[in-house]
């Protein structure tokens, strides 16, 4: 179990983390929107916030639910032999998001869009990286661990603040940070359930975007953990063995719910819910299980974006959920359209839910 204090964080120096939050502004707002006579746009009712100083008495005191963070860096992925693209994701949603309507389904009055946190200078020194090196991984994974930090605090002070994170782009790395944040904010181990082609359940060999889960349970931050949609094909004889011989771990196949249909997936998400509802637990969904959305994995058998949708629904309509977390899409030019308009999709999904409780 972790030791829940400041000193488990190791936040010696707030400033050093928030420096890495750019705020979303007026400014980034206005170039984004597109205004409509008659019609009122969710950007137009959002919040924001206009200093980084005491994030946590500011979010404490503002009267919104949803806090929703970006974080644009394919760090993790790469450090897994992935598909970079991650860090676009960000950017690309907002454009849509801030566009839909504003009404009783959305309520964005309700929503505060806190910004990005800056990763570009780890961006930067992987740019630097050979794919083709060993060293490269290390270092990449060193990286990954910086990351995990800056993720920890900005969670952790958003779910201390009483508020749900949204958080939005990057690999599924970042898993690690929203447990072990939300985890060190509600001073217990908190559950997860992942949307996911994946178990992310790898050897701790280094932080990648394929070993979140395995760090935040061995370090005592993740207690029961359900798989949703395991694909036979990508998990490997010794990772199935490590599953089914831990008790607060269970999975249901990809296959079993859309090929053989030995359960249906109703059941299925009922099965899960009954898993991980009883403590606060993480909502993690992964584009590479969703078929044919542009991903770090992408698959064409998988998920639909209905199914996604339905699943992020039914999990969200519980006190116990505790954020949301959309990651490893990795949109291009020609598909930024279609991602941005899956993931706002499942925002306000998660939104609608949680204020129908």
């Amino acid at each position: 179990m972790p030791q829940i204090n400041n000193d488990v964080i190791s936040f010696q120096n707030l400033f050093t983390h928030m420096d890495k939050l750019s705020l979303f502004d007026k400014n980034s707002l206005n170039k984004l929107l597109n205004k409509r006579s008659g019609e009122s746009k969710f950007g137009q009712d959002i919040k924001l916030l206009t200093s980084i100083s005491n994030i946590y008495d500011q979010l404490k005191s503002l009267d919104v639910k949803y806090v929703i963070i970006g974080l644009p860096e394919d760090v993790g992925v790469f450090a897994n032999h992935g598909k970079s693209g991650t860090s676009k994701t960000w950017e690309i949603t907002l454009k849509t998001l801030l566009n839909i309507q504003s009404n009783e389904f959305t309520t964005p009055e309700k929503v505060l869009i806190l910004g990005h946190l800056d990763f570009s200078e780890e961006l930067k020194k992987l740019a630097l990286l050979n794919p083709d090196k060993r060293k490269s991984f290390i270092k990449a994974r060193d990286l990954v661990k910086e990351i995990d930090t800056h993720v920890s605090y900005i969670i952790h002070q958003i779910v201390l603040a009483g508020k749900k994170p949204i958080i939005i782009g990057g690999g599924h790395n970042n898993a690690y940070g929203n447990i072990k944040g939300t985890s060190l904010a509600l001073g217990k181990p908190i559950n997860a359930v992942n949307f996911d082609a994946h178990s992310d359940f790898r050897a701790e060999e280094g932080r990648h975007s394929g070993n979140g889960f395995s760090y935040a349970h061995s370090e005592g931050f993740l207690k029961n953990y359900y798989i949703f949609g395991l694909q036979q094909n990508y998990t490997s004889r010794a990772l199935f063995k490590t599953l089914k011989k831990l008790e607060n771990i269970q999975y249901t196949t990809f296959e079993d719910i859309e090929i053989t249909h030995k359960i249906k997936f109703s059941a299925a998400m009922k099965e899960a819910f009954d898993f991980v509802s009883n403590n606060p637990y993480g909502i993690e969904i992964d584009c590479d299980t969703i078929e044919n959305i542009p991903s770090s994995a992408m698959t064409p058998s998988g998920f639909s974006v209905n199914n996604a949708r339905r699943f992020v629904s039914y999990f969200a309509e519980n006190s116990n959920a505790s954020y949301l977390h959309i990651c490893e899409a990795a949109p291009t030019h020609k598909t930024e359209n279609q991602v941005g308009k899956l993931i706002t999709y499942l925002i306000t999904d998660f939104i609608n839910a949680q204020n129908n409780l």
